[in-house]
């Protein structure tokens, strides 16, 4: 049964390779094809540096193709739908297309109508459409759906799980068995695993989710495991080599000096490049809202950024005036919410109202990428059930993070927590890099927009994990 299930993953891991070698194939076949025809001749480099220019070129887009596909996680088949795959695929050959014509533009003194390359990403696309449909296609015949089972704590676990019962994931993972853990040994739920294909695991007590997890690795099935904040604090540890056994070294989060120039060098250029570029659109806001209500366009809240530091961060006023005339600290609930003026829901829809930002990120209040600033009443509410909340105050607050990207608007404090954490752990020039990128892709999302999940003061309130 191990065998012909590791066959079974080598066939699937083979088939998606080759998939993904045909797209990427493709897509630069495609690019380098225009680029000879409408580009190339356009710049007369033939005599200055022969056809080897070409190559450079070629790679330049090869490069950025492979990093906006990592960015955009083009290539997650079975996990996505077929529209966004094919909308990841699209917008990193867009951005990928975008950037060589203006680096071999600026570098050359010549620009020439780039309406052209709008022929290349329209036959990309359809290439993308086909393409995505018969990868998944494959994908789907080669991976049936596994039976699984969800052990799980509570409901706030039921709950963080639910995106397995939905489309597309649902036709990898089909949930047959969802036991509630009660404090039980690995040895008392050993023989409940026996018949399944997956595991996923929410909640649990450390040693029955040891146990599990060496069931999982012994018998080659997949055990999917939400983190507890300890086992994420632990994925920043390094080993050290100076003692006789293995020992993880785990301590506070400290920036390379040479990154954190980089960070702050970065921001300062974008955040000033983009209020330049950006301030016609943003006078146009502050019209709207002022002419809407007389009231004012810019709003104050004070924030918590790096080592609980208060600051005031600026936004677009997207609620009414009073919205909070009785004192009380509250979260948006989204579109339900009647403190939402009709342009405050349209600035929100678009992130516009978040555009005075670029202003603290100038001023030093705020990084482009890093944990969103929370309210100082909010925190203090999250910490009652949360002690370790403030961990994620390690490094200066953003305008995006990990959250925004990889998790919604409406994510409880926990996991917010979590992804935060994870963040601190990886911070590195590159995936400051990704992450920006990666929020041109959530804009187009609805849910990236929505509020909380009710209309409590703050978000949801929750059993802290204490295993």
């Amino acid at each position: 049964m191990k065998e012909i299930q590791a066959k079974s993953s080598r066939q699937v891991q083979l088939t998606v390779f080759l998939l993904k070698v045909v797209d990427f194939t493709v897509t630069l076949a495609l690019f380098y094809l225009f680029w000879l025809l409408f580009r190339y001749h356009s710049l007369n480099v033939i005599r200055v540096r022969g056809y080897r220019y070409n190559y450079f070129v070629l790679l330049a887009y090869g490069a950025l193709i492979q990093f906006f596909n990592n960015t955009y996680n083009s290539y997650l088949l079975g996990y996505l739908r077929i529209r966004s795959i094919v909308f990841a695929q699209f917008i990193s050959q867009f951005f990928s297309t975008v950037l060589v014509y203006l680096i071999v533009s600026v570098a050359w003194d010549h620009f020439d109508n780039p309406l052209i390359f709008l022929v290349l990403l329209t036959i990309q696309l359809l290439f993308d459409c086909g393409w995505s449909y018969y990868a998944n296609l494959c994908y789907f015949k080669l991976n049936p759906a596994r039976k699984t089972i969800l052990i799980y704590r509570n409901e706030l676990d039921l709950r963080r799980f639910g995106t397995i019962e939905g489309k597309p994931t649902e036709r990898l993972y089909l949930i047959t068995r969802k036991l509630q853990y009660a404090g039980n040994s690995f040895a008392e739920i050993r023989h409940e695993l026996d018949g399944f294909d997956a595991v996923f695991v929410a909640g649990i007590h450390s040693r029955c989710r040891n146990g599990i997890l060496k069931y999982c690795e012994e018998n080659n099935i997949p055990g999917f495991f939400l983190p507890h904040v300890g086992d994420v604090l632990m994925q920043g540890a390094v080993h050290v080599q100076s003692f006789d056994s293995p020992v993880m070294l785990a301590r506070r989060r400290q920036v390379p000096m040479g990154y954190a120039i980089f960070k702050r060098l970065f921001d300062i250029a974008f955040s000033l490049f983009g209020l330049i570029i950006l301030s016609p659109l943003m006078l146009v806001v502050a019209l709207a809202i002022r002419l809407y209500d007389h009231g004012p366009a810019i709003y104050k809240q004070v924030r918590l950024t790096k080592d609980a530091k208060q600051f005031e961060i600026y936004k677009f006023r997207s609620m009414r005036v009073d919205a909070e005339k009785d004192g009380v600290a509250r979260l948006s609930t989204g579109d339900e919410d009647d403190r939402v003026t009709p342009i405050g829901r349209v600035i929100r829809r678009c992130r516009l109202d978040e555009l005075p930002q670029l202003i603290n990120i100038l001023k030093g209040d705020m990084s482009f990428v890093g944990p969103r600033p929370e309210r100082p009443e909010i925190a203090e509410q999250y910490l009652k059930v949360l002690p370790d909340f403030n961990l994620r105050l390690q490094v200066k607050a953003g305008l995006t993070g990990y959250a925004q990207v990889y998790g919604k608007y409406n994510i409880d404090p926990y996991e917010k927590l979590q992804f935060d954490l994870l963040y601190i752990n990886h911070m590195n020039v590159l995936t400051d890099l990704q992450l920006v990128f990666a929020t041109f892709g959530i804009l187009f999302s609805r849910e990236s927009t929505d509020g909380i999940r009710n209309d409590s003061e703050s978000a949801v309130i929750f059993e802290e994990d204490k295993a």
